[in-house]
């Protein structure tokens, strides 16, 4: 690793105000509904996953563009909040990105996202002091420039790379062969490798771009992972859900969290499924972010979802 670790993270991706609105249910075309409540909360992929990851005790960068708006403040202001390093470049006479989040009454969100051009964090706008002073790198691909070229920096430093990717963004083909721990939303394996079944789609991820994790994220069947060996599937946490806004989030924190820790794999996943289980227990990307001693009691004591994946299908797929 080239120099001296400065933070534990550094996340180079997407922020965004979240309008979150609650509703009883979702909308039918050309009906006028009330709504239950509505708040405006900072979010983001990137931005949400290494704010959690401070609050449990690792330091924390975040690498990011905003606008000139109010809602940039929010941003600044929860940073400084956390405790998080923000090295946050502004675009002038814009707006940053925004979120309308309908959530309905069994905690199922829906996401609209706007985002000016302007904002979109470039390869030049990075410093490579930034990233190779961390001991990790998480990526969301979305500024997949940018991403592409802090994955670089850090695979050149020796450094861990870990991704959340729920699209298949122009130019992600560049960047897949630069990430060691892939964990994607559900339908991207499949989308990405046309394979219909997800655990051949998560086999050919892996042979194809190298990485030593494959996983994918299910909600509330939990998260099925490839080690280029085995599979590895953990079922997910029942808890009372106000919220799945942020719980992929969440799931990548929690895992970065444990591959920091050293932990073997399997407890790796389980601490990411708790914590993720716990956020949705709350409004908003971040509402439910709990500590690690919560998070580690429903691990031990709490119930879970029926298993989707039985312990028979861990084998190799030919």
């Amino acid at each position: 690793m080239a120099g001296t670790a400065e933070v534990d993270l550094v996340g180079v991706g997407l922020n965004a105000t979240d309008t979150v609105i609650s509703l009883a249910a979702f909308p039918a075309i050309g009906a006028k509904i009330e709504f239950d409540d509505l708040q405006v909360l900072p979010g983001g992929q990137t931005a949400t996953a290494v704010v959690a990851c401070q609050a449990w005790g690792m330091r924390t960068r975040y690498v990011g563009k905003l606008g000139d708006d109010h809602a940039a403040q929010m941003h600044h202001d929860a940073f400084r909040a956390a405790g998080v390093e923000a090295q946050i470049l502004i675009a002038a006479n814009t707006t940053s990105a925004q979120s309308i989040i309908l959530v309905d009454g069994s905690g199922e969100r829906t996401v609209l996202l706007k985002r000016d051009e302007r904002t979109t964090l470039l390869a030049a706008d990075l410093k490579p002091e930034w990233i190779q002073t961390a001991r990790a790198l998480h990526v969301d691909g979305f500024d997949t420039a940018a991403a592409t070229c802090a994955a670089t920096w850090a695979r050149e430093a020796g450094i861990p790379v870990i991704a959340d990717l729920d699209e298949i963004y122009a130019g992600v083909h560049d960047l897949l062969p630069l990430i060691d721990h892939l964990i994607v939303s559900r339908d991207f394996p499949r989308r990405l490798t046309g394979e219909r079944s997800l655990e051949k789609a998560l086999q050919r991820m892996q042979l194809e771009y190298g990485s030593k994790l494959t996983a994918a994220t299910l909600g509330h069947d939990g998260v099925l992972a490839w080690d280029g060996g085995r599979f590895h599937y953990r079922p997910a946490y029942l808890v009372p859900v106000v919220d799945t806004t942020g719980a992929g989030d969440l799931f990548h924190a929690g895992f970065i969290h444990g591959l920091m820790q050293g932990w073997p794999l399997d407890r790796q996943l389980d601490f990411a499924c708790a914590a993720a289980a716990l956020n949705c227990t709350a409004a908003g990307a971040r509402g439910g972010i709990q500590s690690v001693a919560t998070i580690e009691s429903l691990m031990q004591d709490g119930d879970r979802y029926p298993a989707a994946y039985p312990a028979p299908k861990h084998t190799v797929f030919a």
